[in-house]
């Protein structure tokens, strides 16, 4: 049995993995690749501790943890041995986590993040020191009250924070009361399908469009009427007489085109909806990352009648794993959506709400937006370089005033889908243009992200490795 623990993977005292822990894993280990067979004696508690200098208790912990799950059995006298009938085959399947687990990094699931992702910001520029230290103030001031369930309609401070900012950053007067916290867009666009449209109902959709909303609407049996979309945004005269009871339209960056909507059809959109008395649903999911000038208003400001919804987010300024958005209702509506948000939303976790609460409070949200906005846009532009330098005139690259992902246009005859396989079976992220599109055929193209491109070096080389598949 010496030479056995001799070939086990060295303890690591500075893991965050308990050393009882880490001797548990390398018995089942042992066991699952055959070192150790079933009715094979085991040593004993204290001279493995002695062997391994470590305090008998921690391999007591270790042995009663194995015996608990059947891997070992204690005979008295006969000492300790594995049991009868282990399957090491099944055991391997539950076999000791990677090492990174065994360094205490895997408690989350690492999902990769590959380059040109799209809807990720850049999460190497993200203020994780500042964020760390809020968190950890926050977490020393929760009150006993503060473990309670969370208001459905939001976090206080944080409805007060958000309803700060819009009117300084995106010119949308609002009261706290307006603005409600989710947990995401589609949470967003589920709440407001609840509170002001039936089954039956029809909604107009930019064509292309952004994908998810098309997908929820018609599960939530809402009929969908696209509409096409040129250099001015979506061509409003062509939905106006659809019979529709709502549009959702994305003004500032069109998903996924990221063409701005223009002025004369801001006004004649909203004519429409105050006319028909239907709804404007304004998915704002960007609209901080212009680059070419200021950002532009929000639609929402334009609103006279009451008419506009207005949906923001933190996923695309600060990052999607704090799956944290929020909605702005007409002030009429505020009764309605609190009644229909005690059915349909749980929640937020408020230990979060505060985190971001504060983080706007003090001021690292609208610096955090300054900075990105000035990194994007440089990314951008080394990330244009790089792929025109390794590409040429294979492809043609949308001039865009902002948004956070480039358009490719292929030159040739090729399916934007096809090369979007090949591309991510090589680990490059894409997404097909076509794919964004329903009954106005769009042509063939790729959907990059380039807020994770960190240099005109990287661009260059991930744009050779996409030449090599077109």
């Amino acid at each position: 049995m010496a030479n056995q623990i001799n070939s086990f993977s060295p303890l690591d005292p500075a893991s965050s993995e308990p050393i009882y822990r880490q001797i548990y894993w390398r018995f089942r280990g042992a066991i699952a690749d055959g070192l150790l067979a079933p009715g094979d004696r085991i040593p004993a508690a204290r001279a493995l501790a002695k062997e391994l200098g470590l305090a008998r208790g921690t391999v007591d912990t270790a042995y009663s943890l194995l015996t608990a799950e059947g891997y070992i059995q204690a005979r008295g006298q006969a000492g300790t041995v594995v049991a009868p009938g282990i399957n090491a085959r099944a055991s391997s399947s539950c076999s000791q986590p990677t090492s990174h687990s065994a360094a205490g990094h895997s408690i989350r699931q690492k999902t990769p993040v590959l380059p040109f992702q799209m809807a990720l910001p850049a999460l190497d520029a993200f203020p994780r020191k500042i964020w760390s230290q809020i968190g950890a103030r926050c977490v020393r001031a929760t009150q006993i009250q503060d473990m309670a369930n969370p208001s459905v309609y939001g976090l206080e401070s944080l409805r007060i924070a958000i309803a700060t900012y819009l009117q300084v950053a995106r010119g949308i007067t609002c009261s706290p009361a307006q603005v409600f916290i989710t947990s995401g867009y589609r949470n967003s666009l589920s709440l407001i399908t609840h509170a002001l449209l039936k089954p039956g109902d029809r909604v107009l959709v930019e064509d292309p469009g952004y994908l998810p909303t098309r997908q929820l609407l018609q599960h939530l049996q809402i009929g969908v009427t696209p509409v096409p979309v040129d250099q001015d945004g979506m061509q409003v005269a062509q939905g106006l007489n659809k019979g529709a009871r709502a549009a959702v339209v994305t003004p500032a960056h069109q998903s996924p085109l990221c063409v701005s909507l223009s002025l004369p059809r801001r006004l004649e959109l909203l004519e429409w909806a105050s006319q028909q008395q239907a709804w404007i649903v304004e998915d704002d999911y960007d609209g901080e990352y212009r680059y070419i000038s200021r950002p532009l208003p929000a639609l929402k400001s334009l609103d006279r009648e009451g008419r506009v919804l207005y949906c923001g987010t933190f996923s695309k300024v600060l990052f999607p794993g704090i799956r944290l958005s929020y909605l702005v209702v007409p002030e009429a509506q505020v009764e309605r959506f609190e009644h229909v948000s005690e059915t349909f939303l749980g929640g937020c976790p408020e230990l979060t709400q505060a985190i971001v609460a504060t983080f706007v409070t003090e001021g690292h949200f609208a610096r955090h937006i300054q900075r990105m906005r000035k990194l994007y846009g440089e990314r951008r532009e080394a990330t244009v370089r790089g792929l025109k330098k390794a590409l040429g005139e294979r492809i043609r690259i949308d001039a865009q005033p902002g948004g956070m992902h480039l358009i490719l246009r292929l030159t040739e005859d090729q399916s934007d889908r096809l090369l979007v396989e090949r591309l991510q079976q090589a680990g490059i992220y894409a997404e097909a243009l076509s794919d964004w599109s329903i009954s106005y055929p769009a042509s063939s193209a790729l959907l990059l992200g380039f807020a994770n491109i960190q240099s005109q070096d990287s661009a260059e080389h991930l744009g050779r490795r996409i030449l090599e598949l077109l």
